[in-house]
């Protein structure tokens, strides 16, 4: 038996998505939604951070804080299949590992020091609000980019392109939130949803879904032909 490891986060991720259901299973599909990572003492100095400025996407070494106590098992159900094959842990980028460590890709679009935080705004991050983060490293172009790699079981990113609908009430309150937010919350919703955050095994085309995203809750439905976002509501709202 191995001696145990132990890791201390670095930092923490500030992200609009409040809840694991609906998050991108993957980094970099939703570039319209910014997030930050605040590093925490002694790492939060200029310091540790010089040079980093010049990179334009990072790597994030991070904690599926959210998952980690659930354990694991050898086999997983990945949704890409259905969530009906099996494949092995180690074949899939479940969060439910023997180490529960992700690994994602972020544009970096600054760095900024705000009293004594060290703040790095990112873009395209999948991570859940409050995520561990447990090391940055420079994403380098020359040694990251690999052109012949395969992997036969995602060969390609896989989106919804279907036209998006809005309700009467939820095209109202989306404008009177974008206002109030100062984000773009049309343009990151449609990312979001076009993800297609159903699980699988669930394709019920009159079946009402709803996500967290900023605090709000979107209600939306989707058939083959279209995207219908129902209702947008406040958290302050929600039983």
């Amino acid at each position: 038996m191995s001696t145990p490891i132990n890791f201390e986060p670095i930092g923490v991720i500030h992200s609009a998505f409040d809840e694991k259901f609906g998050i991108p299973r993957q980094p970099g599909l939703t570039p319209s939604l910014s997030a930050t990572i605040e590093l925490y003492p002694p790492f939060a100095s200029l310091e540790a951070v010089r040079g980093l400025e010049q990179a334009s996407h990072i790597w994030l070494i991070f904690l599926f804080s959210a998952t980690a106590e659930q354990g694991w098992k050898p086999l997983v159900r990945p949704p890409r299949l259905g969530g009906n094959k099996r494949l092995g842990v180690f074949a899939s980028r479940s969060p439910f590992r023997p180490n529960p460590i992700g690994l994602s890709p972020v544009q970096l679009n600054g760095i900024r020091q705000d009293g004594d935080r060290i703040l790095l705004d990112v873009a395209g991050a999948d991570l859940l609000d409050g995520t561990p983060i447990l090391d940055i490293k420079p994403y380098l172009p020359y040694a990251d980019i690999i052109p012949e790699a395969q992997f036969a079981l995602a060969e390609k990113i896989e989106t919804l392109d279907l036209p998006i609908h809005w309700s009467e009430q939820a095209q109202q309150a989306i404008n009177e939130q974008s206002r109030l937010k100062q984000q773009p919350l049309t343009t990151q919703i449609e990312e979001l949803l076009r993800c297609d955050p159903r699980p699988a095994y669930q394709r019920d085309p009159e079946r009402e879904y709803g996500v967290s995203l900023h605090q709000l809750n979107i209600r939306f439905r989707i058939s083959d032909e279209s995207i219908h976002v129902l209702s947008i509501t406040a958290a302050a709202t929600l039983l």
